[in-house]
């Protein structure tokens, strides 16, 4: 496939495209690709200022420019300062970002199958799983990679046909960057194993793409079949075959907006579907199940509220509650007057117990929440009313017979609890 041949489906005579420019070979041929094919051309080129060359690298692109007579955006930007991602990414982030607020239509990338084999290897390196082989895709959005099709090689013999001059980055054969040591080591080993190794990726990439939206379609049909999510039957879930399973549990991570790890998968699968368990998955992402029904959460985590004294009668805020006693009204549950004049309200505390009106005996309160159901994330932020040091009501759950009022008798006080409303205002 000749290099025009490989960019006639990305580039539409007539129509706007912003190339990137960095004036190295592949960005410098795309450039001329595009005029040839008559799209209405513009031009981003960005200087970091990094290096000594950068000065010149823009020089060049400039005079390009002027000879073809398209319209050139060069932007400074300065990332050294950053401490977001290594050097490289800062980079790609900064120049996607000017793309996306410059480009009239779609941007062009000059990734070639060069780039795309070693993309393959460094993410197979360090990243398990089938995306690491699929690669970078021909299209992201408005992002374009009209020379995939074509290798780094090819690319520099069309560069020298057209008699076009070009810059090379030193950076890229800097062995310090792990991209250079796959491109100068990896690629070179496999090439002399098989001398179109870097096409054989760059294609094995492209196949892998096309099946993967196969799966995606099981996913959605066995989705359909758990319920649709975002909680699925843990139980059913584990009816799925392996490869299913896993790709569920990712495609519901991501829509929680976190990532599965080698291995996640397992770990989840492993909690089984009885009781309530979850398991942190680091970057604040957790997988819950709560009696059969298993699903992801991205919720900050619980802030367990300070204890605050509660008059009685009198009302008392505890985190998001809002508590009140009240002489002489049954309330959400009546107890007896001889609660006291001053409650406390605070948060479950481990090894806390009590006697639930109808149990005959005592119970712990993380048994007593598994039994009501009351799932993992509320618990610690529900208000546990005492007096001294006895518990006389937990919030929506249970009250302790040794406190409940019995129905008629005087001086009763009165305990209820309500989320306290938010604010919506702008």
């Amino acid at each position: 496939m000749s290099v025009l041949d490989a960019a006639r489906p990305f580039v539409v005579a007539g129509s706007p495209l912003l190339v990137l420019v960095s004036g190295g070979g592949d960005s410098v041929a795309l450039l001329d690709v595009a005029v040839r094919l008559d799209a209405r051309v513009s031009v981003l080129h960005v200087n970091y200022g990094l290096r000594e060359g950068a000065d010149a690298d823009e020089e060049l692109v400039r005079s390009l420019c002027s000879r073809l007579g398209v319209s050139l955006f060069a932007e400074s930007v300065d990332i050294s300062a950053s401490a977001a991602g290594n050097l490289q990414e800062r980079a790609r982030d900064a120049r996607y970002s000017l793309a996306e607020r410059l480009a009239e239509g779609d941007y062009a990338a000059a990734h070639t199958a060069s780039d795309q084999a070693e993309t393959v290897l460094y993410r197979l390196a360090v990243s398990p799983g089938s995306r690491a082989l699929q690669g970078m895709a021909p299209r992201r959005g408005r992002l374009v990679r009209p020379l995939l099709g074509v290798t780094r090689e090819e690319v520099r013999s069309y560069l020298r046909s057209r008699d076009l001059e070009w810059r090379e980055d030193p950076s890229n054969a800097d062995r310090r960057f792990a991209r250079a040591r796959v491109r100068h080591d990896l690629l070179d080993a496999l090439r002399s194993v098989g001398p179109a190794a870097e096409r054989t990726i760059a294609e094995t990439a492209r196949q892998l793409r096309e099946e993967a939206d196969v799966l995606d379609a099981a996913v959605d049909a066995a989705l359909e079949e758990l319920g649709g999510g975002p909680a699925v039957s843990a139980s059913v879930l584990g009816r799925q075959l392996p490869a299913v399973r896993r790709l569920v549990l990712r495609r519901l991570a991501e829509q929680a907006g976190g990532e599965l790890r080698a291995g996640d998968a397992d770990r989840i699968l492993a909690l089984g579907g009885r009781g309530s368990k979850w398991l942190d998955l680091g970057g604040g992402l957790r997988a819950v199940v709560e009696y059969g029904t298993l699903r992801f959460s991205r919720a900050p985590e619980e802030t367990v509220p300070e204890p605050v004294a509660l008059p009685v009668p009198g009302r008392a805020r505890f985190g998001d509650w809002e508590v009140e006693a009240e002489v002489g009204v049954p309330g959400e549950v009546a107890v007896r007057g001889a609660v006291g004049p001053l409650l406390t309200v605070r948060a479950w505390q481990d090894g806390d117990r009590m006697r639930p009106v109808g149990l005959g005996g005592t119970k712990s309160l993380q048994d007593l929440f598994t039994d009501r159901k009351v799932p993992r994330a509320l618990r610690r932020s529900l208000p546990v009313v005492v007096s001294e040091d006895q518990i006389v009501w937990v919030a929506g759950v249970a009250v302790d017979e040794r406190f409940a009022a019995a129905e008629g008798e005087p001086g009763v006080v009165g305990l209820s609890a309500r989320v306290f409303p938010t604010s919506s205002g702008t």
